[in-house]
């Protein structure tokens, strides 16, 4: 058992003896109570940051729990969570093994999703200079706000969702949101199972779970939800990009968020039930963080049932905001969304748990918790109009840094097709309050216009506190586990206040 964290930076390097296992790769052999080894991506540059927190002893924890697969995996954006570590992924088997709602997290399918435009970056500019005009790029962020509530509590406008039941969202996806007006047909197929995770029901989730998750559709949160407004500045594959209809210097907007305090909610839910039915069952749990029953045991039925739920209020969630900012945009810019080219590229979960099926055609259960799927060319859950590149794998960055397109190739089976979902945290929300400087945050984020007024509100925030997003971004194109499509870099950031 893992019960006891280990609180010394020493104290870890001697506990979790990382043995190179190839390019970028680390395996802990399994030791103790483990049932399988670990396995950690990450370049030589990134390894000593994995040690200052407890995410090493969180993901060989993942490795004690019965019915785990080999190996449970660390992704290069690795950082401390509650139970499973951000950046972990840990698959099941079907019959044996566990679910869990701490594997999951609380933010169940935080997610991001990627609108593309054929607005280029010099509509922005200064007339003659290529230099942003700030005010009117100001502008178009403060309409954007008008219609996208923004921040932790913060609740949709009254009458502004008249005819969209709760009920209806998380059991039918956003395709009851399509039927209604709200976006456009073709968004479903860009959307990471349609919109729909199969199998969800209210009748699983708390009274309490559904009181705060009523009024907070089409709404971004507080933490580190945001909406930035980007420009593609590099192309690495012409083809796919082509192939993507993304276009240098082209504007495009990333919405991130999940499912507010709706997921939420259902996460506190089913960990303390876990807990209980686990304890009276005997099940050896490590952490209360990981928390299981077997995915075959009525809790663990009723728990997909809920965190399905979850799943599509999320999709549903970002399907609205992003058919609010297509409506922002259309005003402002006194044409239709579709005349400007706002097609959503796609929609993919980074906190989820899924049946997938393996290259050996067996069916696992697949707890990703702050990682991506990323199915190569061919694979039969792809989505149909990505069948011959594979998905796009979208990962940002921080508010300062560069954001990527990716796509997973057939060696991401060694990680059952899964990759970073960001840069992952290197600085905990305490420290960077007390360690870093408004200075310091806004010499780093320089011509970037945000939705902040004061960066003190948001030190948690700073691009400080983050990974170095091409070191993380490299660990797994070194491996050709993905492959660079594009890279954007933000020019505006609204994020979720406190």
């Amino acid at each position: 058992m893992c019960n006891n964290y280990v609180s010394h930076t020493t104290h870890y390097i001697m506990q979790y003896n990382l043995i190179p296992d190839g390019k970028n790769r680390f395996r802990i052999k399994k030791q103790g109570n483990m049932l399988v080894d670990a396995v950690v991506y990450i370049k030589e540059e990134l390894k000593n940051e994995i040690f200052s927190d407890r995410s090493l002893e969180q993901l060989t924890a993942a490795a004690t729990l019965p019915g785990v697969i080999e190996p449970v995996i660390g992704m290069p954006d690795i950082h401390e969570g509650f139970g499973l570590p951000i950046g972990g992924i840990m698959a099941m088997d079907c019959q044996k093994g566990l679910i869990s709602a701490g594997a999951v997290g609380y933010d169940i399918n935080c997610g991001v999703r990627l609108v593309k435009t054929n607005i280029p970056l010099n509509y922005f500019y200064l007339a003659d200079k290529k230099e942003i005009d700030k005010p009117k790029l100001r502008s178009l962020m403060q309409d954007i706000e008008k219609y996208v509530p923004m921040g932790t509590g913060k609740s949709g406008w009254q009458g502004i969702l008249p005819n969209i039941i709760l009920k209806e969202v998380v059991e039918k996806g956003i395709k009851i949101l399509v039927k209604k007006g709200y976006g456009w047909p073709e968004d479903i197929s860009s959307t990471e199972e349609e919109g729909c995770l199969a199998g969800a029901s209210l009748e699983f989730v708390s009274d309490r779970a559904q009181k705060r998750g009523h009024n907070q559709l089409g709404t971004l949160g507080g933490g580190n939800h945001f909406i930035d407004l980007q420009v593609i500045d590099k192309i690495f594959d012409q083809k796919l990009a082509d192939r993507f209809s993304l276009k240098e210097n082209n504007i495009c907007i990333i919405i991130h968020c999940g499912s507010r305090g709706f997921g939420h909610q259902i996460g506190d839910d089913y960990m303390r039930l876990m807990s209980e039915k686990a304890q009276k069952e005997g099940i050896p749990i490590p952490s209360q963080g990981l928390a299981a029953v077997p995915i075959t045991s009525k809790i663990g039925k009723q728990y997909w049932s809920a965190m399905a739920a979850a799943v599509n209020f999320a999709f549903g969630n970002r399907h609205l905001i992003m058919h609010y900012v297509r409506e922002t945009f259309a005003r402002h810019f006194k044409k239709s969304a579709k005349k400007l080219g706002m097609d959503l590229l796609y929609d993919v979960a980074h906190n989820i748990a899924k049946f997938e099926t393996a290259p050996s055609g067996k069916q696992y259960l697949i707890h990703r918790k702050g990682a991506t799927r990323a199915l190569p060319p061919g694979h039969s859950q792809n989505p149909k109009i990505y069948q011959d590149t594979g998905h796009p794998v979208l990962v940002p960055g921080s508010m300062a840094t560069p954001s990527y397109i990716l796509v997973g190739t057939s060696a991401a089976a060694e990680t059952f097709y899964s990759v970073n979902h960001g840069a992952g945290r290197r600085m905990s929300r305490n420290r960077a309050k007390k360690t870093i400087t408004p200075q310091e945050f806004e010499q780093k984020l320089g011509p970037i216009l945000t939705n902040f007024r004061d960066v003190r509100e948001v030190l948690d925030e700073a691009p400080m506190v983050y990974k170095d997003i091409d070191l993380v971004v490299d660990t797994l194109v070194e491996r050709c586990i993905t492959k660079k499509v594009v890279q954007r870099v933000p020019i505006a950031v609204m994020i979720g206040k406190e």
